[in-house]
């Protein structure tokens, strides 16, 4: 079984997930750095050049290989629950963790980082954040299994917070939260 993170970037995917990952002593597995690995380029320069939907195509592929492995603690572009496939792909052998944080925390983690591109290309990037953010919220909880808050917390307290999800989940008591 693997644990799968969601949710908008800056919520702190990737580092909660090498954190799990360490705690379970599972394999963390990172989407974005495998899409990036197979295209031999930053996404932010693949989607100028090629467009969203080539690289959500290639995403679709990286996820339905990652949702082959266990024991793993993937971690997933914020994007990823826009294709159904994608779901599937990932809840078949995982524990879907959606980690959550509200626009101003996502605002503040990402900075003015360049790593993705703009999603809208039209709006400030709060407004961008928010406006996404509202399209994707339904999908996230539609995925997921459990919701886990990180507004104010540590990635430590994240992680800690999934690991005792996950502890819960197999000792009978995994009510989705």
């Amino acid at each position: 079984m693997n644990v799968v993170l969601i949710g908008y970037r800056g919520t702190g995917k990737s580092t909660v997930a090498d954190l799990v990952a360490g705690a379970l002593g599972a394999t963390p597995f990172h989407t974005d750095l495998e899409i990036e690995r197979r295209l031999g380029e930053p996404i932010s320069g693949f989607v100028a050049a090629n467009g969203w939907d080539a690289f959500r195509d290639i995403e679709s592929e990286i996820v339905r290989a990652a949702g082959q492995l266990d024991e793993a603690v993937i971690d997933t572009g914020g994007g990823v629950v826009t294709r159904p496939e994608n779901v599937a792909s990932l809840r078949a052998n995982g524990v879907v963790f959606w980690l959550q944080a509200s626009v101003e925390t996502i605002r503040d983690r990402i900075g003015d980082s360049q790593n993705r591109p703009s999603l809208t290309g039209t709006q400030s990037f709060a407004d961008e954040i928010g406006a996404v953010l509202a399209k994707r919220t339904p999908l996230y909880e539609a995925a997921s299994d459990h919701r886990v808050a990180t507004d104010g917390r540590t990635p430590d307290e994240i992680a800690a917070r999934v690991v005792m999800l996950l502890n819960q989940r197999s000792s009978g008591n995994g009510e989705r939260s």
